[in-house]
């Protein structure tokens, strides 16, 4: 089961992190990934973060910009976001699955999701 939080109205240039609470599984075997989805467009992956904790693929559109980690002890992962801009409003989700990973070049459609948050950037 995972859960995001950490959703919310900020102006462009601010800053926010997203959490997921993890549990039911082991959260040190499953890579935890991040994808979003703005009014009237597809789904699409932002970040993601493999199994162990290291960062892996993060779209173009993030690039410096967004960072994926992961919190082992807590079962928590992270999705730290700087210098927002209006293009990034959307409800970001996470998710995992037990037999797809994440690699540095690409991001698989993970089977189990967690609730979405909705993120705003707005002045």
């Amino acid at each position: 089961q995972l859960q995001a939080s950490g959703g919310g109205l900020v102006q462009p240039g601010g800053s926010l992190r997203l959490s997921c609470a993890a549990s039911g599984f082991f959260f040190n075997s499953q890579s935890i990934g991040w994808y979003r989805q703005a009014p009237g467009k597809e789904r699409e992956g932002v970040a993601c973060v493999s199994a162990s904790g290291t960062p892996m693929y993060h779209a173009e559109s993030v690039k410096g910009r967004f960072s994926a980690s992961k919190e082992i002890a807590k079962n928590t992962a992270y999705l730290q976001m700087d210098n927002l801009k209006p293009e990034d409003t959307a409800v970001y989700y996470c998710a995992t699955d037990p037999v797809l990973w994440c690699g540095n070049t690409y991001m698989p459609n993970f089977g189990s999701w967690g609730q979405g948050t909705l993120v705003t950037v707005s002045s």
